[in-house]
């Protein structure tokens, strides 16, 4: 999963390639989504939530071309079925940096889908073909089990929807499940989050334009650490600030920590690129080699890497900002 780049704020915001578009538009938006952070009008369900990420795992590791595959996006696809109003499977023919050919799908389940006003939330649920980080080197060309690094955004996501469901939000919510966020090498940036590139160029709704979108990756990590990622704060830093806050007022500062550190090519790169401000609320590590969760990329990233109490951080907060939301 995507490139790591650390630097410090001033240089991510100097070089950074998709934030001035997407910074003015993320102001626009502020003004007009005022939450209510001390709300909590609905309760996140950190259990359900984890029984969700651990339903991909039994699949095994979610790799494009393989059963295990498959099988997942079957189950996805009928999770989004039971809670939204409307799915979208898009199918999306891509071709690898190492040339295989994919035919990928991404996922879209849509709140209320005639609400003019919108928010757009993004997980990637595929997995790493090869655990090419792992400090063993005889395993580097296994799969990737992608417990947190896929599953744990789409736990999330699956039990925000389970809770929409039953109380609807006052804006329309769009869920993005990409496909093929995984199959990059480091030296190419456009190799990274290719069911995402597919579904920028070919938007599920015509002219499609959310208020903003919020990326979740890497959100299961009992130690988690949340901090204010560059290309987030200048795609949307209004929208940063505010999540932030509310997951302080929530009680959850020991995971969001209101520090910009380093800069993450990730999907939410792309969306903005696209003119959709997108931040990412993702797992960076000051002190690591990469500046990721310690298990990133490796054979060690299995559900018993998961926390229910970081994925209730994550999903409260969001719930308090949807739900504040008018």
């Amino acid at each position: 999963m995507k490139m790591y780049h650390l630097f410090c704020m001033m240089i991510a915001l100097s070089i950074a390639s998709c934030g001035a578009r997407s910074a003015s538009n993320s102001e626009a938006s502020a003004s007009e989504t005022e939450a209510a952070p001390q709300l909590a009008v609905a309760d996140f369900n950190a259990d359900s939530a984890f029984a969700f990420v651990k339903r991909q795992c039994d699949f095994g590791a979610r790799v494009p071309l393989t059963p295990a595959h498959a099988q997942c996006g079957d189950w996805i696809e009928a999770q989004l079925q039971r809670f939204c109003d409307k799915v979208v499977a898009q199918k999306a023919p891509l071709t690898t940096f190492d040339g295989k050919q994919l035919d990928a799908t991404n996922y879209i389940g849509s709140i209320q889908p005639d609400a003019k006003k919108r928010i757009l939330l993004v997980a990637h649920w595929d997995c790493r073909p090869w655990a090419d980080a792992d400090p063993d080197e005889s395993k580097r060309q296994q799969a990737v089990m992608g417990a947190n690094d896929g599953a744990s955004g789409v736990g999330v996501l699956l039990e925000l929807a389970r809770i929409m469901h039953e109380k609807k939000p006052a804006v329309g919510v769009d869920f993005l499940f990409v496909d093929a966020e995984d199959w990059g090498t480091s030296d190419d940036e456009l190799s990274w989050a290719l069911g995402t590139q597919y579904w920028v160029q070919h938007p599920h709704v015509p002219n499609y334009q959310p208020m903003f979108g919020i990326l979740l990756d890497m959100v299961g990590a009992p130690d988690a650490q949340f901090y204010q990622e560059g290309f987030s704060m200048q795609s949307a830093p209004d929208l940063v600030e505010q999540i932030w806050t509310i997951a302080a007022d929530a009680g959850y500062s020991n995971h969001f920590k209101s520090v910009t550190f380093g800069a993450a090519t990730d999907d939410h790169v792309f969306i903005s690129r696209g003119g959709i401000p997108c931040i990412d609320i993702i797992d960076m590590r000051p002190n690591s080699d990469n500046g990721f969760y310690p298990h990133w990329h490796t054979t060690g990233d299995t559900i018993d890497k998961i926390s229910p109490a970081t994925l209730k951080a994550v999903g409260q907060s969001l719930i308090n900002l949807i739900y504040g939301l008018q």
